[in-house]
Formats: structure tokens, sequence, C-alpha cells
């Protein structure tokens, strides 16, 4: 009888430790930037593939970190690659060692963002303005192409910009600036990007870019780990089939900006879409 239980438990121990094993080779790690869409779409990700059996985990870092961490394997996937040019360096650092799947949103545009107040039009008047905008551009996180891109027409005097001062941040902190800025009827000047639920909210202008400071219109891609396929056929195939067209995020995006936690306003927009979304899990 001793030798029963024995047996037993043997087999009760192993069944917990293959248990234990698939769960855990059923996980799902998403990587994203805290940029409006980026939150959007990561999270309505994570609850398709909660619902799909994964156990999903989602981390919000900076942008430099969450490149890393996909080309490390830390992360399976990042869905707001802005490419071909705001990436293109760490997509060429992290090249061997990553998969882009392409576009999961197309025509998205980036430049200098100005109330509809502001009397200016193009990047080559700010200059001329310096002292209405105290000399400042209010920006995103420093590790973002962005970022780098104005730092560096800043170094080089493109568009005349040598004498401001880029004042790097977050996105909610550019965001905070700005509406603070409409509120008293100031000039101010930001890093800005269609899609954005800020465009909705207030009437602001991108303004024209003779320089091509940020290049021209861009897509946001889907970039996986490099073995993604291999370790896990049906997670690397969820990235590369959905069809994000047929999901518009407005919803989602302006559900956030209200104030709804983001892995709510995800599971509100993934149950009101199910069937669409089933259709297309199901397609080979």
């Amino acid at each position: 009888m001793k030798h029963l239980f024995k047996i037993c438990g043997i087999l009760v121990l192993a069944g917990l430790l293959f248990s234990g094993h698939a769960m855990a080779a059923k996980t799902a790690r998403l990587a994203y930037v805290e940029w409006a869409r980026a939150v959007a779409i990561t999270h309505v990700a994570g609850e398709i593939l909660k619902r799909q059996g994964y156990k999903v985990k989602l981390q919000s870092v900076a942008n430099a970190a969450m490149w890393a961490s996909v080309a490390s394997g830390d992360s399976d996937a990042l869905l707001c690659a802005w490419l071909p040019v705001t990436h293109a360096d760490l997509k060429a650092e992290y090249k061997e060692n990553i998969v882009d799947l392409g576009p999961n949103y197309t025509g998205a545009k980036l430049g200098f963002v100005v109330p509809d107040y502001v009397t200016i039009d193009s990047v080559t008047e700010l200059a001329a303005h310096i002292d209405k905008f105290d000399g400042r551009i209010v920006g995103i996180d420093p590790g973002a192409g962005m970022s780098k891109s104005i730092e560096k027409a800043i170094a080089e005097n493109t568009s005349g910009l040598g004498q401001f001062k880029y004042i790097s941040g977050s996105d909610a902190i550019m965001v905070a600036s700005l509406e603070q800025a409409i509120k008293k009827k100031q000039w101010i000047v930001v890093p800005g990007w269609k899609p954005h639920w800020m465009f909705g909210q207030w009437q602001l202008k991108i303004l024209e870019d003779p320089d091509g400071i940020f290049g021209g219109e861009e897509t946001i891609n889907t970039v996986v780990r490099r073995d993604l396929e291999k370790d896990d056929p049906e997670l690397f195939a969820f990235f590369k089939n959905i069809d994000w067209k047929q999901l518009p995020l407005d919803s989602v995006l302006v559900d956030n900006k209200k104030g709804m936690d983001p892995r709510a306003s995800a599971a509100k927009f993934v149950e009101a879409h199910w069937s669409v979304i089933e259709k297309m899990l199901a397609k080979k």
C-alpha cells in the first residue's frame, strides 16, 4: 500500500510539473512605450491572447529599452515600431535578433505640433518667434526617435532651430504642457504624431517640414524576437496574421484618455469586436 501511495504521489507531482511547464510555455510577453496608440494596441493584443489561453505579461518601458527587450528575448513582441525613419537606428542595431512583421498601421505622420492659434505654418518660422515659445520645445522621452531627430536638428541648426532648448520628458508630460498652454492661449511647440487622441481633443496643426527633420509618412510595425516562430508558432502566427485595419482603435484611445484603465478599455473593445476577431484568428 505504501508503494502504491508513493507511485500515486510521484504521478501527481509529475502531473503538476508537466502542467506548470505547459503553463509557462503558454506565456506572451509584450513590451510597449507610454504612447497613446502603443498603450491601446498592446492591451488589446494582450486581451485577445488571454482569450486564447495565454498568460500575458505587459511591460511599459522606455523606447530604447523596448527594442532591447525584444532583441534579447526578454519580450516576445512590440507593436509600436515607427518605420522606416524614426526607429531606423534601433532596427539596424538589433536587426540580427528581431523579425519585422510589417505594418499594423499605415499613414502615420509626425512633426512639430502647435495649437491652431499659433500664426506660423512651417518649422522654418519657429526661430523668428523663439521668444514667444520661451526658447523651448517641450518633448517626450529622450530615447524616442523623435527626440533624437530634434536634438540632431538643434545641434546642426537645421531649419534655424539651433537656439532652441529641447526639454525631454514623456508623452504624458508633453500633453499636460500642451493642455496648460492652450488654456492660457500661450504659444507652445511639441513633437507630435498621428494617430494620437490629442488631435481630436484640440485644434492643432503639424508644421510643414521642408528640411525633412522627421522624414515623410511612416508605418507603425509589429516586431517580434528572432526565435518566436520556432519557439511558439501559434503566437508568431497571431502577430503575423491579425489585421489591425479591421480593428479601429479610436474608441480605446478615447476611453483611455477619459481615464479608463487600459485593461478595462481593452476588454470592452475585444468583447464588442469579438466576432470579427474570432474570424481573423480562425484563418490560417
